[in-house]
């Protein structure tokens, strides 16, 4: 069974293709990014939680060095989320000590590392346990159409941009890799690198279901047999119909319509909605079933990403934007509605 192809480049715009070309990435420090835990640590248990700034350095191998500098299990290191390598970042580890002794973790500072404070909690952290992330992304040596720019990131403010998930999410195989998972010429032990590929399998059908809701300009849009996401949550509840006071509520940015996160069974969308994300699951026949075989539920996820607190300075030539976004959110989706990288 063949899944069709399927390419990030190819995905719809909100507005079309942008017609400002930039640079992004010129160095670390142009793209920042602080983790938002939305919750206090307790200051006691058997958890000791690591605020970490990371230059230039993976999220994984950072959790490696930890666990061998603790003396644990790697799979007593955990976090909340995975942070971009070439970047800044700060984000926080924990790592079940129990009754072990604290090592000197000056040891685990480097060019790379640095450990911004220490904290006890009384549970690890959880992936996907965090409120969001704050961006503060440098594009450099603009060139195009700088009033398209302009138009777009006011749009961008106001209606937000396509949530999809971005090329990191992708790696540099993983969509191979889980094809081969799923026809059964790879047998994959590591925990980590399963989640990756059924993740980005999963990752490949939302996109192709949201690409063809923006060309066809309802990705911002309530349809009859939409399941719809409450702002800030994952409550979601079916449009049967859709009246002015449902409209009011999707202008308002309270609810947003969502597409699939594939596992077991059928999308519970109905109407054309349903068909819409039934023909994409059928489209990627391999992926469905070889994630409804792995156990994987059918969940939800919101079409529309809206940035909190976005603001922007524009120079010579380059453009520098800050601003917040959910858990599980990309910034390179809302970059790529604004200039081509």
């Amino acid at each position: 069974m063949s899944t069709p192809e399927f390419s990030m480049q190819a995905l719809a715009y909100a507005c079309g293709r942008p017609r400002l070309s930039a640079i992004l990435r010129q160095q670390p420090e142009d793209f920042r990014v602080d983790e938002v835990l939305g919750f206090e640590l307790t200051g006691e248990g058997e958890h000791l939680c690591l605020h970490i700034q990371k230059r230039n350095a993976n999220t994984a191998d950072v959790a490696n060095r930890i666990a061998r500098l603790a003396g644990v299990k790697r799979m007593d290191v955990s976090y909340a989320g995975l942070k971009d390598r070439y970047a800044v970042t700060t984000q926080w580890f924990s790592v079940y000590l129990s009754n072990k002794p604290e090592p000197d973790w000056q040891q685990l500072e480097s060019e790379e590392v640095k450990i911004l404070s220490l904290s006890r909690h009384n549970r690890k952290l959880r992936r996907g346990a965090l409120k969001g992330n704050r961006f503060r992304l440098l594009v450099r040596e603009l060139t195009g159409d700088r009033g398209d720019l302009l138009q777009r990131l006011e749009k961008v403010k106001t209606t937000g941009v396509p949530n999809y998930f971005g090329e990191q999410r992708f790696g540099h195989a993983n969509l191979e890799r889980a094809e081969a998972l799923f026809e059964g010429r790879i047998n994959v032990r590591d925990r980590n690198k399963r989640s990756l590929y059924l993740s980005a399998a999963r990752s490949a059908i939302f996109n192709t279901v949201l690409s063809q809701r923006v060309d066809a300009a309802t990705w911002t849009a309530a349809l009859a047999g939409d399941l719809m996401m409450l702002s800030g949550s994952n409550s979601v509840f079916m449009a049967d119909t859709v009246d002015d006071a449902l409209k009011r509520r999707v202008e308002a940015r309270d609810i947003f319509p969502t597409g699939p996160l594939w596992g077991k069974g059928s999308p519970a969308t109905q109407g054309g909605v349903g068909e819409l994300e039934r023909e994409v699951g059928e489209a990627f026949g391999l992926f469905a079933e070889g994630l409804a075989r792995a156990g994987m539920k059918q969940e939800r996820r919101a079409l529309v990403l809206m940035p909190e607190a976005l603001q922007w300075s524009l120079s010579d030539d380059c453009l520098e934007l800050a601003f917040s976004l959910t858990s599980g959110s990309y910034a390179t989706s809302l970059l790529r509605e604004v200039v081509t990288c």
